[in-house]
């Protein structure tokens, strides 16, 4: 048995996170979950959006699952997801971008993943007012969070059955930051000899998405660069609803849906579970349940490939649940 930290979120969150359950459920998984909360519910019970008990548990069971969380823009609580990476060192964002049948979308045969570094560079957060109308921000980068980050994206190339890596920078105008973090990658990529190296500034990188993305294996990025270009890729595939994705951690790992809360929708039975669901397969994987994995992962995509129960962002009028159950029908 398998003992999971459940984090449901907000908005949508435990409308997808109970639908992820239920195909989990069906597929014959055997998880304990734990549930916690986060966000705007735990800021009401507790005075604090991230409360110790959500860490302690992530801590002693190494492995959570996770629904959006509203962050608010430019105000308020700080963002949870941001708060997570930081206190439990998930230094990895993992996002498989990937075709699925039945919906459209510009390229029909993309394999991909967006490996992010997620620590450090803008999003360390360091900024300061000078003077009254100017801003600046620091960008962090270091060798050892490079490196590391280098490391982990050839692994998973190799772990996977990627043929290369590509890192993705803006080495030619920031000639140190990411000079830094080009040269790290170049060093790691000495080991692996068996996997092709290159690299790409960013601008020529999002262009060669849009146009040939089948190009790409495993791309390693700096925080913000990885966050933009993930989700471009994930537009090339049907959109965020369809994307899955993951922290790891030298200690702990976070599957997480990368879409948003949309608040407005919760409790509409509107949302669409596809990235939730998919997300829940990547668990499975990191639990050493291939087989349930993959049946899950088939079971989505024939579902998607007959487009009966589709969700409405999907071009259909079925509710989360009705998708959820033809997708639990396709597992049988």
């Amino acid at each position: 048995m398998h003992r999971v930290t459940l984090i449901k979120g907000d908005g949508i969150g435990p409308e997808v996170v109970a639908a992820a359950l239920k195909v989990l459920e069906a597929a014959g998984s055997d998880i304990q979950w734990e549930p916690v909360t986060v966000g705007i519910p735990a800021l009401e019970e507790s005075g604090d959006a991230l409360p110790p008990v959500v860490l302690e548990s992530l801590r002693r069971n190494r492995v959570g699952l996770k629904g959006p969380a509203t962050t608010p823009i430019g105000r308020g609580i700080a963002s949870i997801n941001v708060r997570l990476r930081k206190e439990l060192g998930l230094y990895a964002n993992v996002r498989p971008i990937r075709s699925l049948p039945g919906l459209p979308c510009l390229h029909a045969d993309v394999n991909l993943t967006i490996v992010r570094e997620s620590t450090e560079d803008l999003y360390a957060g360091i900024e300061r007012e000078i003077v009254p109308g100017v801003v600046e921000g620091l960008k962090i980068i270091t060798s050892k969070a490079s490196l590391r980050i280098a490391r982990f994206a050839f692994q998973y190339a190799r772990q996977t059955g990627y043929q290369s890596v590509t890192a993705i920078h803006k080495a030619n105008i920031m000639k140190l930051s990411d000079g830094l973090f080009l040269n790290c990658c170049r060093q790691v990529a000495q080991e692996f000899p068996d996997i092709a190296f290159d690299d790409k500034i960013v601008d020529n990188a999002s262009m060669r998405l849009v146009m040939r993305p089948q190009e790409f294996g495993v791309l390693v990025a700096p925080n913000l660069y990885g966050d933009i270009l993930s989700d471009l890729a994930a537009g090339l595939v049907g959109g965020l609803g369809v994307a899955p994705g993951a922290n790891f951690g030298e200690d702990c790992a976070l599957f997480e849906a990368v879409h948003g809360s949309w608040p407005e929708a919760a409790g509409k039975g509107i949302a669409n579970p596809t990235a939730m669901i998919l997300t829940s397969a990547m668990l499975l994987r990191h639990l050493g349940e291939q087989p349930m994995a993959q049946a899950v992962e088939q079971a989505v995509q024939s579902a998607l490939a007959e487009g009966t129960h589709l969700t409405q962002d999907l071009g259909g009028s079925s509710s989360t649940m009705e998708f959820t159950e033809d997708i639990i029908g396709h597992l049988r």
